[in-house]
């Protein structure tokens, strides 16, 4: 009877040891959803008007998807398409004028992406990000300098990730020749993105 009851106590103990070093392991791989339906990530990109300010603005409307894993965060990967008719710098007329051929020609190229090819960490919670932006039919590699802000669970049982980001190109790689002045000639992009795990966590 007493080694029934020591085996039986041995058993509770060591599934309790399991479960707790199971809470304790750490995360995994990852894939999440960028979570543009609930307004918490953001590509905006500001230039400078006529070397005398800066002029900001947004694209609306986007979609796309990234896998993280922490314990190796080289294996990471991202996809994002950008409606770019979704212009939106505060401004109709101006947006109007940014949709149009002389610019970013929405009839014939309405869509933009980015798709990565490399996540090489650079610090404790920062990494460099490269990849592939294609705009106004042109494909050109880019380096985001990336940010990790923050993970855990949210209040509705789900699981979020996000980092901020930071690029900038010249306007001419991209076929925009545009006049703008010497001051005007690259823009800068900045990206904010909260994912949420597509799988419990």
């Amino acid at each position: 009877m007493i080694k029934q009851l020591l085996s039986r106590s041995l058993l509770s103990l060591s599934l309790i040891g399991s479960l707790m070093l199971g809470l304790a392991a750490p995360l995994h791989a990852a894939d999440y959803t960028i979570d543009t339906k609930g307004a918490h990530a953001f590509i905006q990109f500001r230039i400078k008007h006529l070397g005398y300010s800066w002029l900001y603005g947004r694209f609306n409307d986007f979609e796309g998807d990234f896998s993280y894993d922490p314990d190796k965060p080289e294996a990471s990967s991202v996809k994002v398409k950008i409606d770019v008719a979704s212009i939106d710098s505060n401004h109709a007329e101006r947006d109007k004028h940014l949709r149009g051929d002389d610019f970013l020609d929405v009839e014939k190229y309405p869509t933009a992406t980015f798709v990565s090819t490399s996540f090489t960490p650079t610090g404790e919670d920062t990494a460099e990000l490269k990849g592939e932006l294609t705009l106004r039919g042109v494909t050109k590699p880019i380096t985001i300098a990336v940010t990790e802000i923050g993970a855990g669970k949210d209040p509705w049982g789900g699981y979020r990730q996000g980092f901020t980001g930071k690029t900038e190109f010249a306007l001419k790689d991209f076929g925009i020749d545009y006049d703008l002045g010497p001051a005007s000639r690259t823009v800068e992009l900045i990206l904010d993105v909260e994912g949420i795990a597509k799988t419990m966590m």
